[in-house]
C-alpha cells in the first residue's frame, strides 16, 4: 500500500491543517507521498520533520509579529511582498524556532510542492529539497498574485500552486497512491467564486496571458475538483478531512486567538476521524 497525503493551501486558514497534522503525529501517521500547496507545504514540512506543536508556535507567537507580514513589506521596493520572506522563511526556521532539517532529511517518502508556471499557466510538481535549500520551492508555492513576486527556480518563474491546481489529488493518484488522505481548508459545500481582485491581477500580469487565463478560470476549476473529490470520497477511494467552520479566519488573519481556535478545530476533527481513518487505511477494497 502506498499512502499519500494532499494538503490544500489557504494562507492563515491552514491553521486548521496544522491541528490535523499534530493529530496525525500523535498517531505516528506518516505517508509515503506528501504534496502540499502554498501554506499546505510551508506548514507541512514541520509535520514531516515530526515537530509536533511547532506550527502552533508559529501561529501564536510569530504571525502577529510585525516582522511577519504587512503592507509595509509589500510597498518596500526591496521586498515587494506582503509577507516578510526573509523573516518567515529564514529567521524563524533558522534562528528563532529551529526547524529540524536532520529529521526532515531522514523522511523516506516523496515530498512535493505544487507551483504554477507563470508562462504556461500550468501546475508543476516540484520535489522539495530535504535541506535548507527548500526555501525557494516553499516560497514559490506560496507566492500569491499581488501579495508576492514570482519566484525563479531553474529557468522558470513560478507563482502560487493553487492558481493551477488547488487540490492536487489527481496528481497524487497518478503517482500511484493506493490510499489518499486529502485535507482541505474550506468547509464541505464551499463554492468558490471569482475574486474581486481579478481585474487587478489581469492587468498586473497582462504580459503572461496563460497565467491570466488560469486565474480567470480558477473558481470554476476548483468547484469541479471539489465535486470530483466528493465522488471519490463516496466511492471510498479517498479520505477527506475538512473544517466544519473556518471561524471567519481570512487569508491574512494574524490574531493569535482566532488562529488557535482554528488550529483546535483541526486537531479536534483529526482526532474524531481517526477511527474511521484507520478503518479506511486497513480496507483493501478500493
Amino acid at each position: 500500500m502506498k499512502l499519500g497525503m494532499v494538503f490544500e493551501g489557504g494562507a492563515s486558514r491552514t491553521a486548521f491543517s496544522c491541528g490535523v497534522m499534530d493529530a496525525f503525529l500523535e498517531e505516528e501517521l506518516m505517508p509515503d507521498y506528501f504534496i502540499g500547496v502554498s501554506a499546505g507545504i510551508a506548514f507541512g514540512v514541520s509535520y514531516l520533520s515530526k515537530q509536533k506543536g511547532r506550527n502552533l508556535k508559529i501561529l501564536e507567537e510569530y504571525m502577529a509579529d510585525k516582522r511577519y507580514m504587512g503592507l509595509k513589506y509589500l510597498f518596500d521596493r526591496k521586498k515587494k511582498s506582503y509577507y516578510n520572506i526573509g523573516f518567515v522563511f529564514d529567521e524563524v526556521p533558522n534562528k528563532l524556532l529551529p526547524f529540524d532539517y536532520e529529521t526532515f532529511a531522514g523522511y523516506k517518502g516523496v515530498v512535493e510542492a505544487c507551483v504554477t508556471n507563470i508562462h504556461t499557466g500550468k501546475a508543476e510538481y516540484l520535489k522539495v529539497p530535504q535541506s535548507v535549500e527548500m526555501k525557494d520551492t516553499l516560497v514559490a508555492s506560496c507566492s500569491l498574485p499581488i501579495l508576492f513576486q514570482p519566484v525563479k527556480i531553474g529557468r522558470h518563474y513560478y507563482l502560487d500552486g493553487g492558481i493551477a491546481d488547488s487540490i492536487p489529488f489527481r496528481h497524487a493518484l497518478e503517482e500511484g497512491c493506493d490510499k489518499l488522505i486529502v485535507v482541505l481548508t474550506r468547509e464541505h459545500g464551499y463554492v468558490k467564486t471569482t475574486e474581486k481582485a481579478i481585474r487587478i491581477t489581469d492587468k498586473l500580469y497582462k504580459k503572461y496571458p496563460k497565467i491570466v487565463e488560469a486565474m480567470d478560470t480558477r473558481a470554476e476549476r476548483y468547484n469541479e475538483d471539489v465535486k470530483k473529490l466528493d465522488e471519490l470520497e463516496q466511492q471510498g477511494k479517498v479520505f477527506v478531512i475538512a473544517p466544519e467552520t473556518t471561524l471567519g479566519v481570512g487569508r491574512t488573519e494574524s490574531d493569535p486567538k482566532k488562529l488557535r481556535e482554528l488550529y483546535e478545530e483541526g486537531y479536534r476533527i483529526g482526532r474524531e476521524k481517526m477511527k474511521k481513518l484507520r478503518k479506511y487505511l486497513e480496507c483493501q477494497d478500493l
